[in-house]
This record gives C-alpha cells, sequence and structure tokens, in this order.
C-alpha cells in the first residue's frame, strides 16, 4: 500500500474525523484506488518517447467497460472510475444485508447491453463476509460475464471476505486498499472503520456519536 492511500485510509478511519473530512479524504482515496483498478487492466506495450523506446501499460479501451456498483457506497467508488472513463458503461446491483442474520437479500440489477462482452468493474468500498460480493458476482455471471472478466475493486477487506470470494468466484481479481485482522461477532470488520456509508452519507451515527466526535 502507498504512503498516500495509508495516509487517506488513516483519516477515514478515525473514530474523530467528521463527515466534511470524510468525504475529502475518502473521495481522494477513491480517486487513488480508480486509477489503480484501471492500471490492473491495461495490457503491456512499447512507447516511442522523443529519445528512445520504453516499455510501458497501454490504458484499457473505456467503452468496453462496465463499472457496476453494489448500492449505495458502491456508488462513491464508481464515480471515481466513472471520472477516469466517462465512456464506460455502469451498472447498478442492489444487495442489503440483513441486520439479524448478516446475509445478503437480493433486489433488484440493471445492466447494459452486451455486458457479457465487457470488462467488469465491480465497485464496493467494504468486503465483510463476501456474501454481497458473491451475490453481485453471481448475477453477473447469470447476464453473461465470464468470471475472469470481472475484477473487484474495494477499500477495506478482511480475511474471511478474501476467503469466502476465492473459493466461490476464483477467476476473480481483486484490488483492496488494505486487509484488516477480521470480524468481529456482528459481522463488522476490525479495526474497520465503521459504516462507510453512513459516515460518507451522513445518515446516522454523527448524533448518536459513534463518529465524528472525540466523544468528550
Amino acid at each position: 500500500s502507498s504512503l498516500a492511500v495509508t495516509m487517506l485510509l488513516s483519516q477515514i478511519r478515525a473514530k474523530t474525523t467528521t463527515q466534511k473530512d470524510y468525504v475529502t479524504a475518502a473521495d481522494r482515496l477513491m480517486n487513488l484506488l480508480a486509477e489503480e483498478g484501471l492500471a490492473r487492466l491495461a495490457t503491456p506495450t512499447t512507447v516511442v518517447t522523443p529519445c528512445g523506446t520504453c516499455q510501458g501499460l497501454q490504458a484499457p479501451v473505456s467503452s468496453a467497460l462496465c463499472a457496476v456498483d453494489i448500492i449505495r457506497s458502491g456508488g462513491i467508488l464508481l464515480e471515481a472510475v466513472r471520472k477516469i472513463c466517462p465512456d464506460l458503461k455502469t451498472a447498478k446491483v442492489l444487495i442489503q444485508r440483513d441486520e439479524q442474520t448478516a446475509e445478503p437479500k437480493f433486489f433488484y440489477s440493471k445492466f447494459p447491453d452486451g455486458v457479457s462482452n465487457m470488462k467488469v468493474i465491480l465497485c464496493d468500498p467494504m468486503l465483510g463476509t463476501g456474501g454481497s460480493a458473491i451475490m453481485a458476482i453471481d448475477c453477473l455471471k447469470e447476464a453473461g460475464v465470464a468470471e475472469e472478466s470481472i475484477f473487484f475493486l474495494n477499500v477495506l477487506s478482511c480475511p474471511e471476505g478474501l476467503r469466502a470470494l476465492a473459493a466461490k468466484a476464483p477467476k476473480v481479481r481483486v484490488l483492496t486498499a488494505a486487509c484488516d485482522e477480521k470480524l468481529d461477532a456482528q459481522k463488522f470488520i476490525v479495526p474497520g472503520l465503521g459504516d462507510f456509508g453512513d459516515r460518507y452519507y451522513g445518515t446516522s451515527g454523527y448524533a448518536e456519536g459513534h463518529w465524528g466526535t472525540d466523544g468528550k
């Protein structure tokens, strides 16, 4: 992990980070992850410079890409990718975790025509149990997308989620900013950062003192 990624991740992890600072740091981190993710889809090339030649990477053809977000937090990461590749296709999958059982529930998906012929960047900031990501991958496979054509872009993961993903979708490549220690009894990532979406969108947690405060 780069120093820039570590710095920005530290800021969004901190309990004391306000919503304004959280959004700013998260957006900066998303931009870095988006660039790194797209670079993983690049192909080797020989670059002709004004003074000679060197080996480099050719960016993927953005019109042949589809970025898919697992609503709602995945949209934050998707938009970072779309800023770089404004002509890529985008898609949505709505999967919500049952807070009692921690199991995912599928509600909705919408994919563009021809998605089966595209390279897919699946976006979701948090990989806990892996249930939502695996369900989204299954939806893509049902739409005709080859498993090896799916690239999972992620902010924070844990061993349990990565193992589940490797077992159920071994050909999917993963880029994550950090792999944390474990899941707790409530299936939250530890040390983690709390609820990514609630902190970013300000849905809850600030008034209750869960984050955005030093507790005094």
